[in-house]
């Protein structure tokens, strides 16, 4: 599978999509015009048949609910992210998950991270904070296009956190989950390679969509709204299948 992952990746980056969002925007999606920078594309899944075809693997559902203690396991978004070599422009700042998803109502919600090559720390791979998930006071850390890391780290060290940063050193096909109040991120790939990776954003069977409005009074949205279906009270339906498919059920 991890083969037919790479493939469906080379596929997608050479144009062969099998269908276009209905979305003009509000949402990553590389293009050669943006330079080398972070490949960043979300959405993959409804992109690519061959993309949803691995995204939805069983083993990757019932992991994670073993991991969120649930009875299903739906996807919420998905995304392939490629760092080209020697690039000083491929840093993802530390940021928190949950903070872009305020309008879910799930704290069970994970990400599988799957590298399609062995990974070592010169490629820039996914590092978390040990133990961030139980801070309080993340809200608010919607920092993924900060990539001074320094300033952040700083930050937290000046409160009295300890600061343990783990990268994920795996082999391919092997694969991280980290728990949506995880501090993440991930330093400049240094190597000669051009590292690839896919992230599973899952939610557990109780997530819902909510209201809610950030510090600003402004209301929150993201594009997972536009792309489903509304529910009776004009809620958008995070347990549509077309959009959001059952990775694992019990």
């Amino acid at each position: 599978m991890i083969e037919e992952g790479i493939l469906g990746c080379e596929k997608f980056y050479r144009g062969e999509r099998d269908a276009v969002l209905p979305l003009s925007g509000g949402y990553c999606n590389w293009k050669p015009e943006d330079g080398d920078v972070t490949r960043n594309n979300e959405f993959i899944s409804l992109q690519s048949k061959l993309r949803r075809k691995f995204a939805l693997q069983p083993i990757i559902g019932a992991i994670a609910a073993r991991l969120a203690r649930t009875k299903q396991i739906r996807i919420l978004d998905d995304q392939i992210i490629c760092k080209p070599p020697k690039s000083t422009k491929t840093t993802i700042g530390w940021h928190v998950d949950r903070a872009y998803w305020s309008i879910c109502t799930s704290d069970n919600l994970l990400t599988a991270w799957i590298p399609f090559q062995d990974c070592d720390e010169s490629l820039g791979p996914i590092a978390v904070f040990d133990g961030s998930n139980k801070w309080p006071g993340l809200e608010n850390m919607r920092s993924f296009n900060n990539p001074n890391l320094e300033e952040i780290e700083d930050k937290f060290h000046r409160e009295g956190r300890k600061v343990l940063k783990l990268p994920m050193i795996l082999k391919k096909g092997q694969i991280s989950f980290h728990h949506c109040w995880t501090i993440h991120g991930s330093y400049p790939n240094t190597s000669n390679v051009f590292p690839l990776a896919m992230a599973i954003h899952l939610q557990d069977e109780a997530n819902q969509y909510r209201s809610f409005w950030n510090q600003k009074a402004e209301e929150v949205h993201i594009p997972n709204e536009l792309l489903c279906r509304k529910l009776p009270n004009g809620h958008p339906d995070f347990s549509a299948q077309a959009i959001f498919p059952i990775v694992w059920s019990e």
